[in-house]
Formats: structure tokens, sequence, C-alpha cells
């Protein structure tokens, strides 16, 4: 059961509560909070996977019970916050839980509650390439969340990466597992789209330096990519080069992978969305005027290192918890 917080325990100063927090991302800001002094509660709808997720660090973060899609868990789990950070993210819309309701709605009055209740900071991940006006529903949401917690948490830290990558991604290990697997290696379209692929531990590394107070003077939105940028072909080349593999390269269109997505949403478990079709068709790299990583000090690593956390993974078979 998750611990019941006690008012007279709490320290303002120093709690931060991580919606999201079990997440591919959220764990890990997770971890950088807690190795920086703070208390940290990790709300999720399934308090007991926190003890499961972080089960190897000596310091555990606080389990807490909390459905942001419900007002009363939210303003219960934030109580006593010196800041707020929303990594919740939905992909794949199933029944009541669609993009509206958890990237626009359920944002924005996680972030008017924590406005009213006088919190510091609040922390909005986003992604870049997030358009209010997107045909996409999965990109309008996001656009549209960031409106809504600007709105209601005026100067609200606006977090954009471009793709994450860590050895427990869903992006790179699929590359890496498919390149050795497949004859012919398929492209989204011609592959010509660029992609400035970030490490989520850096992300992770940034978020925490924002509430620790390391923000850019006068910057609200941040946009962190990694240190380099490919097109899609050019990665998949890059991957095999450092596998010290050959790949063959086929062009498949996009209304081709629109309709496999489609398919594959039907799964339990679907390898492909629509969504993730849509992001892959426009351009995924950091704005030049936008401020990132180097303003915050963090040089970011390239996927080279992920690439070989990822093989080391493969080869001992490790389930253990990744940085």
């Amino acid at each position: 059961m998750a611990r019941q917080m006690d008012p007279d325990d709490l320290n303002p100063e120093r709690i931060v509560t991580v919606f999201g927090g079990t997440g591919f991302l959220g764990r890990r800001i997770v971890k950088r909070l807690l190795e920086r002094g703070f208390t940290v509660r990790a709300a999720s709808r399934h308090p007991a996977r926190v003890a499961l997720v972080f089960s190897s660090i000596r310091r555990m973060p606080e389990a807490v019970e909390a459905d942001i899609t419900d007002a009363s868990s939210i303003r219960s789990a934030i109580t006593g916050s010196r800041a707020v950070v929303n990594a919740v993210s939905l992909y794949v819309e199933q029944g009541v839980q669609t993009f509206e309701r958890v990237h626009v709605k359920a944002a924005g009055d996680l972030a008017a509650a924590s406005h009213d209740r006088a919190i510091d900071q609040f922390v909005q991940i986003s992604g870049i390439g997030s358009d209010p006006q997107s045909d996409s529903n999965y990109i309008r949401a996001r656009g549209r969340g960031e409106g809504a917690v600007e709105s209601a948490f005026p100067g609200a830290f606006i977090v954009r990466p471009a793709v994450m990558t860590g050895p427990d991604d869903a992006f790179l290990t699929t590359i890496v597992r498919l390149i050795r697997l497949l004859p012919v290696y398929p492209l989204f379209g011609d592959g010509g789209t660029r992609l400035q692929p970030v490490y989520v531990a850096d992300v992770a590394e940034a978020v925490s330096r924002l509430i620790d107070g390391r923000s850019h003077k006068g910057s609200s939105i941040f946009e962190f990519g990694g240190p380099r940028i490919y097109t899609y072909k050019e990665l998949l080349r890059e991957i095999a080069r450092q596998l010290d593999t050959h790949v063959k390269l086929m062009p498949v269109p996009f209304a081709v992978w629109n309709a496999l997505a489609g398919v594959a949403e039907l799964l339990p478990a679907a390898p492909i969305t629509r969504n993730q079709i849509d992001l892959m068709r426009q351009d995924n790299v950091a704005a030049i005027d936008a401020p990132g990583l180097k303003e915050l000090d963090i040089e970011p690593r390239g996927i080279d290192e992920v690439i070989r956390a990822i093989e080391q993974r493969r080869g001992v078979g490790s389930r253990s918890s990744p940085p």
C-alpha cells in the first residue's frame, strides 16, 4: 500500500512530486533528484511498481498512489511539494485514456492545482515538434498541452526532448536488434527525416538542474538534443558501422507504414503506432535559438555509448535498472 503523507513530516523546500515517476524518463528524473538530496514522491496509479523499479538504489522515493486524470488524488499527491514534474505520456489511446484527456486536460489540471497551492516550480515534459495546429492527434495534443500548462502555471518549464535513447529504450534497442536480424531494413519514406537523438539520462540530469535552480535566465522553454544530427538513413548506417555489420536499406512509403501501424495497434503491446509514424514524418531537431543542454552545462552523450550498453545487456542478459 502507498505510504500516506503526514503533513508534519514534510519539508516543502526539498519535496518534488514526479508524475510518471516509474516511466522511461520519469524514473531517471526521480533518481537524479534523490542524488541531489531532494525528497521525491513517485506518483503512480500503481504505487507497488515503485518498489520494483527502484529496488537497486539505496535511497527510495516515496510511493504515492495518484491518477493524473483524478483531481482529488492530484491535490493529495502534490500537497507540501516545492516542485512538480509531469512526465506522464500516452502513445496509444484506450477507452477514456485519450490524448486530449491525458496530454491536455490532465496536464492543465495538474498545473492549475500546483499553481493554486503556491508550488514554486512546474516542469512539463513535452517533445520537439509539439504543435497545437498539427494534423496528428498526438502531436496536436502535446502542443495544446503545453498551452494549457503555460496558461495555468505562468513560468512553468516546458521541456522538449528529441527522440530519447537508452539501453532499455524502444528506439535504438529495436533498431540494433533488427539490423542484426533483417537482410533488408525498411526506411520511413526515403529515410530523409532529420533526427537528433538525445541520451535519456542527459535529459533527466537537465530536469534535475532546472529544479535545483540551474535555469537559463529568462527562459522557460528548453529543447534537448544530442551532439549530432542524422538523417534516418545516416543513423541506420552509423548504427550498423558501430555494430561492425552491413545494412541494406529499402524505402517504404509512409502510407504503407500507416496501414501496418493501424493493424499493429490492435495488438496488446503495439510494436509501432500511427503516432510514431506521424513523428517520423517531420524533423526532430532542437531549434538553434532554444536553450538546451549546453545552457545547463551538460555535455550531451552520443549514440555510441547507448549502443555499447545495449550490446552489453544483450550479452549478459541483464535485467537490472539502467542509468
